[in-house]
């Protein structure tokens, strides 16, 4: 069975494993108290050129964003999201759960804009309301498309014009920074807190929460311990990220799985086989007649992202750092004998 179902499917990097396998024996303290997570988040600060964030490491992306924007938004406040964001579609009410409402935009590609969010704030504002206070994005969004440097910097200026804060959930930032022209210190720069995945990135489990604006950091830990997201063998998670972290190996197992969706996406649209969105990073949303998704499920595992007009359906691949060649060129070779 070929496995195009998600980037979390399999275990964990070889050097991940050789990291947690060699601290296993050691004693310490808990909570994210060790050794191991101060030099992760050293080496985290390092990377963003941001010597005074805040950097907590939890273990996944939603409780990640529960938890961050239930501690930066007073319980009024609310959400500016594109409709396809995580927070809408995937986190089962999670951000809502907490009396935040999340204000959804028709973003046909994924990705918010200036012009967005001006016109979400361009409503009546006041006691009477939710009033709006963070814009969340997710970069690679939900459709696999990827915000430039210039739509980062492009953002940051209308949420400072807006008075919004800017929080970036980065569960696949790796393949962000592989598709585009950023690195961790445009983050830094342009958001006031951002998250970097490690889960979908050779990790066992784990994000790191990067909290830029000083003005965030204060309780944060109280807040994470309140929501259930502060991990009593923290170490683990600071073991993952300084190994995934060291000589670019993070960049690399990101830029493997782009490269691999990139051809397969290429060989699609070779074939006649139309896209949903064009493929910008591990993420491919091939459009397909519904008889051919049948017959494709008996050997290759994926999700379906939506049904289309007429009998076609949009499914999903995702490519990650454990995908071979070969599983693409079985794939490529299914797709071309059903198209027949």
């Amino acid at each position: 069975m070929l496995y195009f179902r998600n980037d979390y499917g399999a275990g964990a990097h070889p050097a991940v494993l050789e990291a947690l396998c060699g601290s296993n024996a050691e004693l310490t303290p808990g909570y994210g108290t060790d050794r191991y997570c101060r030099r992760a988040a050293e080496t985290v600060r390092s990377l963003c050129r941001c010597p005074e964030a805040a950097v907590h490491f939890l273990v996944g992306g939603t409780q990640t964003n529960k938890t961050a924007l239930a501690a930066f938004l007073r319980p009024y406040e609310a959400v500016v999201s594109a409709a396809s964001g995580h927070i809408c579609v995937h986190e089962a009410g999670a951000v809502e759960q907490d009396g935040h409402a999340i204000l959804r935009l028709p973003a046909p590609d994924g990705k918010l804009t200036p012009d967005l969010l001006r016109a979400a704030m361009a409503g009546p504002v006041n006691e009477h309301t939710v009033v709006p206070r963070l814009a969340y994005i997710s970069n690679t969004t939900e459709l696999g498309t990827v915000y430039s440097g210039a739509e980062l910097r492009s953002l940051r200026e209308a949420c400072s014009e807006l008075g919004l804060l800017l929080y970036c959930d980065g569960a696949r930032l790796g393949s962000a920074m592989a598709a585009g022209d950023t690195d961790f210190s445009d983050y830094a720069a342009a958001c006031d807190a951002f998250t970097i995945g490690g889960t979908k990135n050779g990790l066992l489990f784990g994000e790191a929460l990067v909290i830029v604006n000083p003005a965030l950091q204060p309780g944060f830990r109280n807040c994470m311990k309140q929501q259930g997201a502060m991990l009593a063998k923290g170490r683990l998670l600071g073991v993952q990220f300084e190994a995934v972290l060291r000589d670019g190996l993070y960049l690399s197992l990101a830029s493997h799985a782009n490269a691999l969706a990139k051809r397969l996406a290429e060989s699609l649209e070779k074939s006649g086989i139309p896209l949903l969105v064009q493929a910008e990073s591990n993420q491919v949303f091939p459009i397909l007649p519904d008889r051919a998704v049948e017959a494709l499920r008996q050997d290759v595992e994926f999700e379906v992202e939506r049904k289309m007009d007429g009998a076609r359906t949009c499914i999903r691949f995702v490519t990650a750092w454990h995908t071979a060649e070969a599983d693409v060129d079985a794939l490529l070779e299914l797709l071309e004998n059903l198209e027949k």
